[in-house]
């Protein structure tokens, strides 16, 4: 039995089977299999091999048509190679003698060769490199594809377990099988993780090295809360998972209770629970659990689900279900937050080396206008079907904001050539994400008719922190005096316009952090809809006095850790019989 630490993103409590995927892109774990199953390792390997080969038949061919026959002697090479048995047999030696996957044994005897290869000052030699790096990628396509596609032919309920999975891989899991995930890379605010939250997917990440250490079959207990993943646990272990399931499962009821009551404060000031959604669906879970609308509409996930584009009439038919689904209740739909992901990178001919601080977001739209052009008539064709807001995402200076509605009047002006009905009196609002856009405040908030603090962007910018980085995500922390200093005076600056300003990033839903948000003057909160019923608990146990008082003492203190402790530490004065974690 093996205990691991890593994140916990999602919450949840599953003991269930493994199912191991592994990414063609980095070295492949050794991993052992029965007696029984080298047989099919074996077979897995030629079926590689001869697909593989006509692939590259196929290329060769093309290559001198266009190219000419010295071109196409590159692949023929390559063909050669697939067919030398000196190549293959080490492989299959590996896999009857050592009893590994066909993975393993082909990254292994290729990573070898290459390594003799470029240990060689030939370069007749060292130049090979490349090719065998090429061919071992071939062949590891073929296999990983093939055990990838296994996932669709489950007749079980499976966890599965990664180095990292992308939004749009786990966008495409069947609930009906996929029970839970962990990943060995990831942080709690991360895509993937977000896209786990929003699926209801029990997940773990941050996990280091948790996915060469695990096989196919193996049982695991996964705790997506405390980010603990156990492998092949014993009976007691079992049952204390299970006993910790049983009693989270009826807080979450009683938490549901609190989901019909009103968000007012014990002295009387009411305060405005809304939704963040990736998905149509969840409109509905975020109204069960007491939300008033949905204030963050990540678009981007239209995108990230899918290989191509989404087109103007499919994501005006997503924006309608949402509406529908509101009957009448308020939408606010970011615009498209795409940039900083494999979306984008995946798609570059030069990827960019850190897309974090590259082009993303607003910049990646403006780099982007006829795809952006479709986002902002897909939304303003939905604003005259309900109640319809949008923002700008990461906005860092003035002149990307008029940018972004100068190009906004233009898409309006050409609905109105076309008589095509919009509402003329959309709000346009703009996230804060940036220390840039907090500290212009005051100029932006003549620009906007609301501000929208998106914390998991303005704490990664203002500490320095990768909030995807599972090595520094200790130092990823909201509360941190920076990030505290940075919102008020957001909320001073809408104060002074009359901008409304909400807050709708993960921490919004986190017990101290919403102590701090009411204290510092934030009224409206959005947050992921199964934290919507604790928030709305603890607002009803809170007076804003309480909380100015909190506000002004932790923005005082010089560490985050003090500010973490001391919000901590009167919460428990306050409220003795509530935990204080996540949204609960």
């Amino acid at each position: 039995m093996r205990r691991y630490h890593g994140i916990g993103v999602s919450p949840g409590i599953v003991v269930g089977r493994v199912f191991v995927l592994d990414d063609g892109l980095r070295r492949i774990p050794r991993r052992h299999v029965p007696a029984a199953e080298t047989g099919r390792q074996l077979e897995r390997l030629d079926r590689a091999v001869e697909a593989s080969v006509a692939d590259l038949e196929r290329v060769r061919v093309t290559a001198a048509d266009q190219m000419g026959e010295d071109a196409a002697k590159i692949f023929g090479f390559h063909i050669g190679m697939l067919r030398d048995q000196n190549l293959l047999r080490p492989m299959r030696e590996l896999i009857e003698q050592e009893r590994v996957t066909a993975e393993h044994a082909v990254d292994r005897v290729l990573d070898e060769l290459a390594q003799k290869f470029s240990g060689m000052g030939d370069s007749a030699f060292t130049t090979k490199v490349n090719d065998i790096t090429d061919l071992a990628r071939r062949l590891l396509d073929q296999l990983i594809g093939e055990h990838t596609s296994g996932l669709e032919r489950l007749d079980h309920e499976a966890i599965v377990i990664a180095h990292e999975l992308t939004p749009s891989q786990t966008v495409a899991f069947d609930r009906n099988r996929i029970v839970a995930m962990a990943t060995d890379l990831g942080g709690h605010t991360s895509h993937t993780s977000i896209v786990a939250r929003a699926l209801g997917i029990p997940a773990v990440v941050g996990l280091r090295g948790l996915s060469g250490e695990i096989e196919d079959g193996m049982t695991i207990a996964i705790d997506g809360e405390r980010g603990v993943v156990v492998v092949e646990p014993d009976d007691d272990t079992i049952d204390a998972f299970l006993s910790d399931r049983e009693r989270r499962d009826l807080h979450q009821l009683s938490l549901r209770e609190a989901a019909v009551l009103e968000p007012v404060t014990r002295d009387g000031t009411e305060i405005e629970v809304l939704g963040n959604i990736e998905f149509p669906e969840e409109v509905d879970q975020a109204l069960t659990y007491g939300a008033s609308g949905i204030g963050l509409y990540r678009t981007e996930f239209l995108y990230l689900a899918q290989e191509r584009e989404p087109g103007e009439d499919q994501q005006l038919e997503s924006y309608a279900d949402c509406i529908r689904r509101l009957d009448g209740r308020p939408l606010t739909i970011r615009t498209m937050d795409l940039g900083a992901d494999k979306y984008t990178q995946a798609q570059a001919l030069d990827p960019e080396r850190n897309p974090a601080l590259g082009l993303r977001s607003i910049r990646y739209c403006l780099a982007n206008l006829p795809m952006f052009r479709k986002q902002l008539r897909a939304i303003l064709r939905a604003s005259a079907l309900g109640t319809v807001r949008m923002m700008f995402p990461l906005i860092s200076n003035v002149d990307e904001l008029r940018q972004a509605k100068h190009l906004l009047h233009d898409v309006m002006e050409d609905l109105d050539e076309e008589g095509v009905a919009f509402d003329r009196s959309v709000e346009v609002g703009m996230m804060v994400e940036v220390p840039s856009a907090a500290l212009q405040a005051a100029s932006l908030a003549r620009e906007v008719d609301f501000f929208s603090i998106g914390t998991n962007d303005l704490v990664q910018y203002t500490l320095a922190v990768d909030r995807t980085n599972e090595q520094v995500a200790s130092l990823f922390n909201p509360g941190h005096p920076a990030v505290l200093k940075l919102v008020r005076d957001v909320v001073r600056a809408g104060r002074r316009r009359d901008v409304p300003v909400s807050c709708c990033g993960e921490a919004a839903g986190q017990s101290p952090f919403v102590v701090l948000l009411l204290g510092l003057g934030v009224r409206t909160l959005s947050v992921s809809p199964s934290a919507a019923p604790g928030v709305k608990q603890l607002i009803r146990s809170l007076t804003i006095p309480q909380c100015e008082r909190i506000a002004k003492k932790a923005i005082s203190f010089d560490s985050d850790s003090d500010v973490t402790m001391y919000v901590r530490d009167r919460l428990r004065s306050i409220l003795p019989q509530q935990t204080h974690q996540g949204g609960s």
